[in-house]
This record gives C-alpha cells, sequence and structure tokens, in this order.
C-alpha cells in the first residue's frame, strides 16, 4: 500500500509540473503575441482616423506620422497623462472615454479641434482648454469635478457632457452664447441659476440633483427638451416662457397638482412617473397640451385604478403611449 501511495504521490508531483509548465508556456505565449501584435502595428502617415479602442494602451506615444488625422479614438486605454500629441494639429476629434487621466494637459496647439471625450477618468479640474476656440462638443462625464469654470473661451461650444460630477452651483456658462445642449445630470446642484444668457439652449438635463424649485429658465424661450427627474419638486411653476417644450420630464419628484403647462401647447411628451398624483382631474392640466403622444404616470397613486389606462385615453385622446406600452 506504501508503494502504490508513493507511486501516486509521485505521478501527482509529474502532473503539477506539467501542468505548471503548460501554464508558464500559455502566459509567455500571451504575453509574447500581445507584443508581437504591439510591434505588428504599423501607422499610415495618410489616415485620417485612428482607433485604438480597446487596446490596452498605457502612454500616448510614436504618433509623429500622423499628419494628416483627424479622429484619434483611444477609449478604454490604461493612458495616465494626455502627451505626445501637441503635433496632431489636424485633429478635429479626440476620444480618451473611460482611462486614467487625472489633468486635462498639453492640448494647447489643438485649435481643429471640435469634439473632446475625456469622460470616465479621473479629472478634478477643468483646465486646459482656452486655444481649443473651435471646439463644439466636450464630453466629461463621470469624473472628480466640483466647479465649472475655464470655458470662456469656447463660443462655438453646442453641446457640454458635466454629469456625474461633484458639481454645486451652475456658474460661468455666460459666454457659451451658443450651447444648444447642456448636461447636468447627477451633481449636487440645488438651483436652477445662471443659464439667463444661454438663449439659444433647446436641451437641458439636471437629473438627479437638489433641486427644489423650477425657476430662471424663462429667458431660454428655444428650449425643446427639460429633464428635471429625481429631484425635490412639489410645484410645477415658471414654464410659462417654454412654450416650445416638447418633451418635459418631471419623474421620481414629490408632485400632487398637474399644472402650469396651459402654454405648452407643443408638448408631446410628459415623463411623470413616481410622483404623488391621485386625483383624476389632474389629467385636466393636459388638456391643452393636444399635440401630447406620449405619458408616462406609472408608479403614481391613480395607477391602483383598475381602469387606469382607459381614463388617461379618455382625458387624453391624442396619446399613442401610455407608459411603456402603446395604445390600442
Amino acid at each position: 500500500m506504501d508503494s502504490e501511495t508513493n507511486k501516486t504521490g509521485d505521478m501527482e508531483e509529474v502532473l503539477n509540473e506539467n501542468n505548471d509548465s503548460s501554464k508558464s508556456s500559455v502566459e509567455e505565449a500571451i504575453v509574447n503575441t500581445e507584443t508581437e501584435i504591439k510591434e505588428l502595428i504599423v501607422l499610415d502617415p495618410n489616415a485620417i482616423e485612428v482607433d485604438f479602442n480597446h487596446g490596452r494602451i498605457e502612454k500616448l506615444e510614436n504618433l509623429e506620422c500622423l499628419t494628416q488625422v483627424e479622429g484619434l479614438y483611444l477609449r478604454w486605454n490604461l493612458i495616465k497623462k494626455i502627451e505626445n500629441i501637441g503635433m496632431l494639429t489636424s485633429l478635429k476629434e479626440l476620444e480618451l472615454y473611460d482611462n486614467q487621466i487625472t489633468e486635462i494637459e498639453n492640448l494647447g496647439s489643438l485649435v481643429n479641434l471640435e469634439l473632446l471625450d475625456l469622460s470616465f477618468n479621473r479629472i478634478k479640474t477643468i483646465q486646459g482648454l482656452d486655444t481649443l476656440v473651435k471646439l463644439k462638443k466636450l464630453f466629461l462625464v463621470s469624473n472628480r469635478i466640483e466647479k465649472i469654470q475655464n470655458l470662456s473661451n469656447l463660443k462655438e461650444l453646442q453641446m457640454l457632457e458635466l454629469g456625474d460630477n461633484k458639481i454645486r452651483v451652475i456658474e460661468n456658462l455666460d459666454e457659451l452664447v451658443n450651447l444648444e445642449s447642456l448636461f447636468l445630470g447627477k451633481n449636487k446642484i440645488t438651483q436652477l441659476n445662471n443659464l439667463h444668457c444661454l438663449t439659444k439652449l433647446k436641451l437641458l438635463s439636471v437629473q438627479s440633483n437638489r433641486i427644489t424649485i423650477i425657476e430662471n429658465l424663462d429667458r431660454l424661450i428655444n428650449l425643446e427638451e427639460l429633464y428635471l427627474s429625481h429631484n425635490g419638486i412639489q410645484v410645477i411653476q415658471n414654464l410659462e416662457q417654454n412654450v416650445k417644450l416638447q418633451t418635459l420630464d418631471l419623474a421620481g419628484n414629490r408632485i400632487k397638482l398637474i399644472q402650469g403647462l396651459s402654454n405648452l401647447t407643443n408638448l408631446e411628451e410628459f415623463w411623470f412617473n413616481d410622483n404623488l398624483v391621485e386625483d383624476w382631474n389632474q389629467l385636466d392640466g393636459l388638456c391643452g397640451a393636444t399635440k401630447l403622444s406620449t405619458v408616462y404616470l406609472e408608479r403614481n397613486p391613480i395607477q391602483k385604478d383598475i381602469n387606469y389606462r382607459r381614463k388617461i385615453k379618455m382625458a387624453l385622446p391624442s396619446l399613442t403611449q401610455i407608459d411603456a406600452a402603446l395604445c390600442r
């Protein structure tokens, strides 16, 4: 028995050694393959777009030959620093989404840039953008930004995305007179203010903040989409001048009365789920919206009525969709 046991133990050791050897060989092969792939990358000097998404790239380097590149895409990599791209003056689009960047730097010579995406990084301060005067779209989603600042030179900016940061105050936007879309969702904003100069704004999103009063939107006369869901709003008010509104999202607030909407004759979508409406007469507040095609009212107290959908359709005959389901 002892002899057999010893034989068995010896065999296990041999198998383990073989397994370890196989694992080691496989790991070496993977590393070598990755190294070879990186070495095999040959940049085309005439390339207009270069895509390095999911490339496991740790450093920006060796890009000097891209003298004509207009789009450089480096999403989902391991880049910690913006560097060695100052010579790419033909760039119009630069995407560094989901990397490990902590600072906006070394972009000063990219004066033709129209789109810059630095979302999902570790940036704390908006800076280093002064010379990017042709920039039209700036994405800084999900960083660690506490203050809106250093954007005054970006007068051509049309879209600004600052969602999921640590911003408490809407400020320093006065010079962005061509801004059409402003996204500030999932921050710590308590008031709607300092927006009066944004007269070209068509879309404003301030979802998931700490807003309790709808105010200071009267000069945004071109506003078509307003998203204020998941705040602490109790009263619909101060929307009389926003007559171009087509989409109004007030879901997830604390509102009991549907009121103050009589001027919104262009309204097509009304998102009002997860509020406190318990009186069916409140639907009269939407009667002036003759173009209304979609409403979300689920998880209001009125949903307990077994005739919930039928009553909504009777009150608002123009509807083609109630909640997530089309009307029949």
